[in-house]
């Protein structure tokens, strides 16, 4: 009986021994496997869009800005208060037509004291005349006589352009684009108070790759299709910058487009197409101006998806903007995924969910 108590006592013991190895090893394991979950980076959050192609059938497609032919920034001669401002932004006006008024109290006042004294002179030299005709105004002081005459008459027609000066018309013709002083406000010598736009002809400006430049000469046919005016008009004589951008290596071209009807205005996009097109043909994309990033030598890049979702940098060559968008010209194709948002915390390689 003690024998067979002693051999049950070791075999619980035994028992407990294999138990505890057996949840130390578990224990082992669960910790090792936490480990390696903590060694794995989670991926990076971004977002992304995916590279269509910009072009148009028919040949190669840009994007332009409309631009007045000429602005004139319209301004009084002297200083004072506005009194009032008869235009408003994007008012049609005509040449000779009033625009704004300045307080013309002090010029007034100015004017009269020339009147009188312009008078007062006048009488003089009437008075004397009589006296000089007979002999007995001696020369010197009619010649004084005179000349102050004439010292009056300066002062009048200085008094009566500070009068005419208060009011202020328009040089030119077109429409106002600016609105820079109101009524009540100090409007200073040269300060200008509206601008005016002529647009009765407008330039269309659209930035070509150096590559593409050299096909595009003063009389290429160019169609011009403006969404905003929902219309599409032949292109004119073309002028063609002759400085690259240092950033985008294009060059600014300006296509002149009659504008009759006054429905293209500056600052529209235009969607431009030369013809024939050029030899060089590269397919175009638009992203977020945010999305072109700048590496330490000066080149540009983007950050790209690749299939296994790991983030890589891609070198981009880029053309015209139009507003928060710009045309990416080289370096994508196709159906790429590019980072739109989130890429200040990539680096090569690093995994990313989208």
């Amino acid at each position: 009986m003690k024998l067979f108590t002693t051999f049950a006592a070791r075999s619980n013991d035994y028992m407990m021994k294999k138990a505890v190895i057996i949840l130390l090893g578990i224990v082992l394991i669960c910790s090792c496997s936490e480990k390696k979950e903590q060694g794995v980076k989670a991926p990076t959050r971004v977002n992304t869009m995916v590279v269509s192609s910009s072009s148009s059938h028919g040949g190669q497609s840009y994007v332009g800005i409309v631009e007045e032919r000429e602005g004139t920034a319209v301004s009084f001669t002297s200083m004072g208060i506005v009194k009032r401002v008869l235009v408003s932004e994007g008012q049609a006006v005509s040449r000779g037509q009033l625009i704004a008024e300045m307080d013309n109290t002090q010029a007034r006042n100015m004017l009269s004291s020339a009147e009188a004294s312009m008078a007062q002179a006048n009488d003089a030299l009437k008075r004397y005349g009589m006296l000089h005709d007979n002999g007995s105004l001696p020369e010197v002081q009619w010649v004084e006589i005179q000349s102050k005459v004439a010292q009056a008459k300066s002062q009048l027609d200085m008094a009566k352009k500070n009068l005419a000066d208060c009011r202020l018309v328009a040089p030119v013709s077109g429409i106002i684009g600016k609105k820079m002083v109101g009524t009540g406000e100090t409007a200073l010598p040269s300060q200008a108070v509206v601008t005016i736009l002529d647009v009765s002809t407008v330039k269309v400006k659209v930035a070509i790759p150096e590559t593409e430049i050299s096909s595009i000469s003063s009389s290429t046919p160019s169609s011009i299709y403006v969404e905003a005016a929902q219309k599409t008009v032949m292109g004119g004589k073309i002028e063609k910058g002759v400085q690259a951008d240092a950033l985008t290596h294009t060059y600014d071209v300006r296509i002149h487009v009659r504008n009759a009807d006054r429905k293209l205005l500056p600052g529209m996009v235009a969607s431009v197409q030369f013809a024939p097109a050029a030899p060089y043909v590269a397919k175009q994309a638009m992203l977020p101006v945010t999305a072109i990033q700048k590496s330490s030598d000066g080149s540009l890049f983007v950050w790209t998806v690749a299939k296994d979702s790991t983030a890589h940098r891609t070198k981009v060559s880029i053309g015209n903007t139009s507003g928060n968008q710009v045309t990416v010209l080289g370096g994508l194709e196709m159906g790429e995924r590019v980072v739109t948002e989130g890429f200040q915390k990539l680096s090569e390689g690093t995994r990313v969910v989208y």
